[in-house]
């Protein structure tokens, strides 16, 4: 994992990547299959179209993909066969609902399918920019009506929202972020989502419950939870939250996050480290807004508490620890008085101590996991003051002798 935490995850590339040898007019070539040249072809060049997509069926999806990739020819022919009524009908699984199978097993398959179907897509319309991509693969995946975002009538019993996320996910593996960018733009644009998220966060909770669900679905679904690497989910959680203010951007992410269950609409307190992992994630900005609040509303040993966590969440997770360090020094200037900044000061050195104590009593009195994780986490928090207050030093000393 990166030693430094990454407070920006909406940087703009220098340079923009392009593929040279796109061509926007490909798809008025591709969906006329008797004008392509038959001479990149090989051997498939004697057989009929009708022949070439009877093969295609006796083909996984992974080996159409890889065929797809022997030349620009083949795979316009491919492109060709995934807009005929039966390479449709076999490309495009709908077997969303069928729970059936003993450990859901079927879940899995037909989540396999459709990561085997992105990579597939990525490769036939490698050659376009990436708006005509977009295009055109809305237009297949429009003929399913689950995959939309308010096209199932059992959005909670249905998989073809996670099916999305995964072709989607694999769609876009490799791309740099101004292209990501313009797929998030292009989904907005084609689910209305900035509208429909509009509607949630400036109404009362509660009274657009069926919207709610909708928007919590296709962000956890398609955005969100398919991705291995967290600065992935980061940056799509960013573009979710970024045009709104940090008290919409609350509710939001109480509506992605929160539970559904209308038997517990209140939440169970979040442990304080979880608090500021999700700060942490959340970016610069906001954490600093958050934490300036608390100073401003008299809520100092909140904020020495909460400065513990950073500090525990950065040595846990192998984050610059002098992040944390210069964070509290710029809540610092929120005070208005030296004795205020003093009396902060004084909050969060008592606060390490104060948490360390609780860690340890808790494992005085039994209170152990399996796993030891009370002994782990006191591993961690001894370690996190030592680094953090050596952070204070060398900013201390580099101040007095720069």
């Amino acid at each position: 994992m990166a030693s430094r935490i990454n407070t920006s995850f909406t940087l703009i590339p220098n340079q923009k990547y392009r593929r040279s040898n796109r061509r926007s007019s490909y798809f008025s070539n591709t969906l006329d299959s008797d004008s392509q040249p038959l001479s990149t072809l090989g051997n498939f060049k004697a057989l009929p179209l009708e022949i070439f997509q009877i093969i295609l069926r006796y083909l996984s999806v992974k080996d159409v993909s890889m065929l797809s990739m022997v030349s620009k020819t083949v795979s316009q022919h491919i492109i060709n066969y995934i807009s005929t009524a039966s390479g449709s009908k076999r490309l495009l699984l709908q077997d969303f609902h069928n729970l059936e199978l003993p450990g859901r097993k079927q879940d899995s398959a037909i989540l396999e399918h459709y990561r085997s179907l992105g990579l597939l897509f990525k490769r036939c319309t490698l050659l376009l920019p990436t708006k005509e991509r977009l295009k055109y693969i809305h237009k297949i995946l429009s003929e399913v009506s689950c995959l939309k975002f308010n096209g199932c009538a059992a959005p909670m019993q249905c998989l073809g929202l996670p099916c999305y996320g995964m072709f989607l996910q694999t769609l876009t593996a490799g791309w740099d972020e101004l292209e990501c960018h313009r797929v998030y733009n292009f989904l907005c644009e084609l689910t209305n989502l900035s509208r429909k998220i509009q509607t949630v966060v400036c109404s009362k909770p509660g009274s657009a419950r069926k919207l709610e669900l909708r928007i919590r679905l296709f962000c956890r679904n398609v955005l969100l939870d398919h991705w291995t690497h967290r600065s992935d989910s980061a940056f799509w959680l960013t573009r979710i939250l970024k045009p709104w203010p940090m008290v919409n951007q609350a509710r939001l992410l109480y509506i992605i996050f929160g539970p559904t269950s209308s038997q517990d609409v209140v939440p169970r307190e979040w442990l304080l480290e979880n608090n500021a992992h999700l700060l942490i994630l959340s970016g610069n900005n906001i954490c600093f807004t958050f934490m300036a609040s608390k100073a401003v509303n008299g809520r100092a040993i909140e904020l020495a508490r909460l400065i513990v966590f950073l500090a525990l969440v950065c040595e846990k997770e192998l984050y610059c620890m002098d992040w944390a360090v210069k964070m509290m020094q710029k809540v610092c200037k929120v005070f208005n008085t030296p004795v205020e900044r003093n009396n902060f000061l004084q909050s969060v050195a008592n606060a390490f101590a104060c948490v360390t104590m609780e860690m340890l009593q808790s494992i005085m009195s039994g209170d152990r996991d399996e796993d030891d994780r009370g002994f782990l986490n006191l591993f961690h928090l001894v370690h996190a003051q030592a680094n953090f207050h050596k952070e204070v030093l060398y900013l201390t000393m580099n101040t007095l002798f720069p």
